[in-house]
């Protein structure tokens, strides 16, 4: 079209203002794409830059700090979900658009949960190798776990059957895919681990993530831990990894492989008790040598020492042979005579002196007690009857307190007494079900009284009633 005299023409700088002002007015907008040429955060403050992309059309983003504003990880192919608004870059004339906040979509928001409760679960140590059960290497009875509808069950079956037919199976069925597939496998965990094999198999064929998705569910997970009995797990294909496997007691890629890791073949349990016979025959033949080191050595040790006790033996019969009771028994015996003779006299000495002692010590003890008695007697004698005249007097005292009192208690009670009172000329009056009457409203004309006087009583009917105070 041919430009006209009442065309404005603009600059470059007006026409990008222009628009700017336009596009300023446009609303906060929620946009949801695919991430296209993502880079690492550029600056100091971790600015973003990415494209997002659908089908038809593609759209610069731009996400200032983005470091600390995204909590996952940016990835080319992710499907995102962004709040934000357009601005124009007038100095290049570019059209971005300015997310305020980012976050993953569809299966990104998924893997985002997933990444976050597993973070979670790592944090309290369900993951930890410490707390992991070791699985037996040759189980005996295995409880299988998974659904009785797929191929799944029959391979694990046709697994443990040519590896070791001898090994017992008991299989729980349960849903494995949809929002009620976990509350499912909690139920067959608890049934299985009742039956109280060696090792339960939780496992799956391969599937989408969304598919899986029910293996990453947090009660299933603190069960998986919580089992009494080790789990092993093989959930999909080998990239495919679920929390169930992160908090199993032993993860395998496939479901073929959990069944191979609880069941070693014929072979495998021939080979590995020939290796531990050698072993124990190499053992037992160490421990025969060393023991016949030890029984020489004690043998040359033994020699050895009975010399020694012979020596001193010897020495000791020597010894004894040369004392005086042996050498000359006569010459001793004569000299344990004297002694006893010599004792003998000193003895027949003794005893007079020491009667006589002792007769004399008694006469003085019997003086003495004489005399403390003449002396003590008269006292206490004294003394007792001065108690006694002192309890004479105080029990006069309190006698004649107490019949004070008890007077004084008899004169108030009989003061106070119901009789004392009646004996005045006053009475008291029962009805016919033998209440007191207080009060001439309680009675009604020809109503049956009893009257008690100060002596005797009285029955009466009521003629007439004043109400009058």
């Amino acid at each position: 079209m041919a430009q006209t005299e009442k065309d404005e023409v603009l600059s470059v700088s007006e026409a990008l203002s222009l628009v700017s002002g336009v596009v300023k007015r446009l609303p906060c907008m929620v946009v949801e794409g695919e991430v296209s040429g993502s880079k690492p955060p550029k600056g100091p403050r971790g600015h973003l830059y990415f494209d997002v992309k659908d089908v038809s059309a593609s759209m610069s983003v731009t996400i200032w700090g983005g470091r600390d504003k995204l909590d996952f990880q940016l990835r080319d192919g992710m499907k995102v979900r962004l709040i934000g608004r357009f601005e124009v870059y007038e100095p290049w004339g570019r059209l971005s658009f300015i997310a305020e906040s980012a976050e993953p979509a569809g299966e990104g928001l998924l893997r985002a949960q997933v990444a976050a409760l597993a973070r979670k679960l790592q944090r309290e140590g369900l993951m930890d190798d410490a707390r992991k059960r070791p699985v037996p290497r040759f189980c005996s009875r295995v409880a299988v776990v998974t659904s009785l509808s797929g191929s799944v069950i029959e391979d694990v079956k046709r697994t443990l059957a040519r590896r070791n037919p001898l090994v017992e199976l008991d299989v729980v069925g349960c849903s494995v895919q949809g929002a009620g597939a976990p509350a499912t496998i909690i139920r067959a965990l608890r049934i299985a681990a009742s039956y109280r094999p060696d090792a339960i198999l939780l496992v799956r064929g391969g599937g989408s993530f969304e598919d899986l998705m029910c293996f990453n569910d947090e009660a299933l997970a603190r069960a998986v831990a919580a089992s009494p009995v080790p789990v092993v797990t093989g959930i999909g294909h080998e990239p495919d990894t679920s929390i169930c496997d992160m908090v199993a007691d032993k993860r395998c890629s496939t479901p073929t492989g959990a069944a191979e890791s609880v069941a070693p073949t014929m072979g495998e349990i021939e080979g590995m008790m020939n290796q531990r016979e050698a072993r124990l025959a190499g053992s037992l033949s160490a421990l025969l040598a060393t023991a016949g080191k030890e029984l020489d050595v004690l043998a040359g040790s033994a020699d050895r020492a009975v010399g020694v006790e012979l020596s001193r033996a010897s020495y000791l019969v020597e010894s004894l042979g040369q004392r005086r009771c042996l050498v000359e028994p006569r010459g001793m015996l004569a000299d344990r005579a004297n002694v006893l003779n010599a004792t003998e006299a000193r003895l027949f000495e003794a005893i007079p002196a020491t009667v006589r002692r002792q007769h004399a010590d008694v006469d003085s003890l019997a003086r003495s007690l004489s005399t403390s008695a003449a002396r003590i007697v008269p006292q206490r004698q004294i003394l007792v009857e001065g108690v006694g005249g002192r309890l004479g007097k105080a029990e006069t005292h309190m006698i004649t307190s107490f019949a004070s009192g008890t007077a004084a208690f008899a004169a108030g009670l009989d003061a106070l007494s119901p009789l004392k009172v009646l004996g005045r000329g006053y009475a008291i009056a029962w009805n016919a079900d033998g209440h007191v009457i207080k009060d001439a409203a309680q009675v009604e004309v020809g109503s049956d009284v009893r009257i008690r006087l100060g002596r005797g009583e009285l029955s009466a009917k009521v003629s007439a009633v004043s109400k009058e105070s």
